[in-house]
């Protein structure tokens, strides 16, 4: 993996014409990775789990409430430290994953913490075999870590799945060499694919965008060479798939979970039935959204059949156009504080102190994300910008992440980290506001077309694709079940919940079998995806009733985001009026994006 992919002179020019984009500061993490100051915490972590453990193992059912809360505290402490280690290697590691020196600082200091936290496995377990009795007695005294139920309700849910002390700690000892492995392996061979198109090398990042181009044969051809690059390192990616999937099932037979999502539900702090409401709302409106959206695209694009490639393209009408960073910046920064200016403030330091890195370089991991590291520090977003429409809404979207984790901070390490199915809502909302605020101000027929448009397929691939998504997961773990899979396998299943999901109108390029090879979070976050759909159907049913005027709507959203793991989702949503567990609560963010449709349609007259 030394080698690097290239980018063609042309791509390096553009990124230039969008003015100068940030790249992160990681000095607040730590001054370099040769730091004194990181060696003394790796070496302040070890002897912290060490002491924890000599204090508190075999220790825990006797403590009193008081002794419990010093416990629990001294334990966040030890949770800080390990996070901001890996949070600085990890995110220096995917600014360029085909650095071999990252690449070792990474494994180092993944094997360091993981040898000096192995001592604290104890804690969980421990935890759990405390008496419901003692358990509620200590959790409800005055002076007692009754805040930091929420974490512990959620920890003793496992009890059911939990395995011996010895067990626990193979495992633990032992995930550098398997999932972690598998991920890293996944990664590195990602950011190191190139694509010839028409000549130019490419990396997977600025290939996927080709996607997007308004040149309909420049799609054409970057659709093919990714399903050629794909279908070459097909058998890779099955064998990764086959891996990991066989791993969490030897692991969740085990732990005698009932089903491979189980534990995703458990970690969402979600009940099954509610994912499932949410499943089957959405594969139930297929035909009233994607369906019926991509055949009317089909129209526009004066087409009888949609290719793969036109899944994603810009209409006819629409302008190509080129945003630059300070306009990306100004449009989601006015549309927030059009919502609130405490939105647009908690906002501002992202653009300004290096918390952001935005251009598209060789052997940057691909995608976007923000990643939280600790709450002693603050957020970190990763963009791959690249100018378009949907990259400044990429921004809104991962700029809310880094609110909410802002926010979500002030509850400290153990409570801040929001469960993944409301881990959405900040994000999706404010992609919601900076779409508003935009089709506010176009007043052109054609532009609110493109706008509008726009927004249907991104809330399209934000609740279809990535329920499709969840659909090709769930099958891929009941069929890997079953016994090893092909290639062959693996590619019928992701056709099976395509040709479902987009509907009749497309047809299917060869190799487009291939595409699931490329999605992250099939690898890093198996059943990870279906958070998206309910962030999505959570915050249009949120948007609604700020939109009917829901008073002190505001103060109401901040306090939610303020929470981050503290609260339910049922407690979070009540001040709105709303309960996920209502089958027709979902029908209502379902509704949005067909109202959407019908005003699409209505231009159409």
């Amino acid at each position: 993996m030394a080698r690097m992919p290239l980018y063609d002179a042309a791509e390096t020019v553009t990124s230039k014409s969008f003015g100068d984009l940030p790249e992160w500061d990681l000095g607040d993490l730590y001054p370099a990775p040769d730091s004194p100051e990181l060696a003394r915490d790796v070496e302040a972590l070890e002897q912290a789990a060490q002491g924890f453990a000599s204090r508190y193992e075999n220790r825990l059912a006797d403590l009193d409430a008081a002794g419990m809360l010093a416990c629990i505290e001294e334990y966040q402490q030890i949770d800080i430290l390990a996070g901001r280690i890996m949070s600085y290697a990890g995110l220096r590691y995917y600014q360029n994953t085909t650095d071999a020196g990252r690449a070792k600082l990474l494994s180092d200091l993944q094997n360091r913490v993981t040898d000096a936290t192995t001592p604290l496995v104890f804690f969980s377990l421990e935890f759990n075999r405390i008496s419901d009795a003692d358990y509620e007695a200590v959790f409800t005294a005055a002076d007692g870590p009754a805040r930091y139920r929420p974490v512990f309700d959620r920890m003793r849910a496992m009890r059911p799945h939990q395995l011996s002390d010895e067990l626990e700690k193979f495992l633990h000892d032992n995930s550098v060499v398997g999932a972690a492995a598998w991920n890293r392996l996944f990664d590195e061979t990602t950011a190191g694919l190139e694509f010839d198109v028409d000549g130019e090398t490419l990396g997977l990042e600025a290939t996927l965008n080709l996607l997007t181009d308004h040149d309909r044969a420049r799609r054409e051809a970057g659709a093919k060479a990714l399903a050629g690059v794909f279908s070459r390192n097909v058998k890779l990616f099955a064998r990764i798939h086959n891996t990991l999937a066989k791993e969490k099932a030897i692991e969740d037979k085990w732990r005698k979970m009932p089903s491979p999502q189980h534990g995703r539900h458990l970690s969402n702090h979600v009940e099954p039935e509610v994912v499932e409401a949410l499943r089957n709302a959405v594969t139930a409106a297929y035909p009233r959204l994607s369906h019926r959206y991509y055949t009317l695209k089909a129209r526009w694009l004066g087409l009888d059949k949609l290719q793969v490639w036109d899944r994603n393209a810009p209409l006819p009408t629409e302008t190509p156009k080129t945003i630059g960073w300070d306009e990306a910046r100004a449009t989601v920064l006015d549309a927030y504080a059009g919502f609130s200016p405490k939105l647009a403030e908690l906002a501002e330091p992202f653009f300004d102190k290096g918390w952001i890195d935005a251009g598209v370089k060789p052997g940057k991991a691909p995608g976007a994300f923000a990643h939280p590291t600790v709450t002693t520090v603050h957020p970190y977003v990763m963009l791959n910008y690249l100018g378009k429409p949907r990259d400044v809404m990429t921004l809104a979207h991962e700029l809310g992440h880094g609110v909410h984790q802002r926010l979500a901070a002030g509850q400290g390490e153990l409570l801040a980290s929001t469960p993944l199915t409301l881990a959405e809502t900040a994000s999706v909302f404010g992609e919601m506001l900076t779409f508003r605020a935009l089709l506010a101000k176009t007043t052109d027929p054609a532009q609110r077309k493109a706008l509008l448009a726009g927004k249907v397929e991104d809330m399209t691939n934000t609740v279809v694709r990535q329920i499709a998504f969840y659909d090709f997961e769930c099958k891929l773990h009941a069929a890997r079940a079953e016994g090893e899979l092909t290639p062959d396998d693996i590619n019928a299943l992701w056709m099976s919940v395509q040709a479902e999901s987009l509907g009749p109108v497309f047809e299917f390029m060869p190799g487009y079998e291939t595409f699931w090879t490329y999605v992250p979070h099939f690898v890093h976050s198996p059943f990870y995806v279906y958070a998206y759909a309910f962030g999505d159907g959570l915050v249009n049913a949120l948007y609604a009733a700020y939109e009917d005027g829901l008073p002190e709507f505001q103060s109401k959203y901040f306090d939610m985001l303020a929470a981050g793991g503290a609260k339910h989702h049922k407690e979070l949503l009540a001040p709105f009026g709303l309960d996920a567990s209502d089958p027709a609560f979902w029908d209502k963010g379902l509704s949005m994006i067909e109202g959407l449709i019908d005003e699409l349609e209505a231009l159409e007259g």
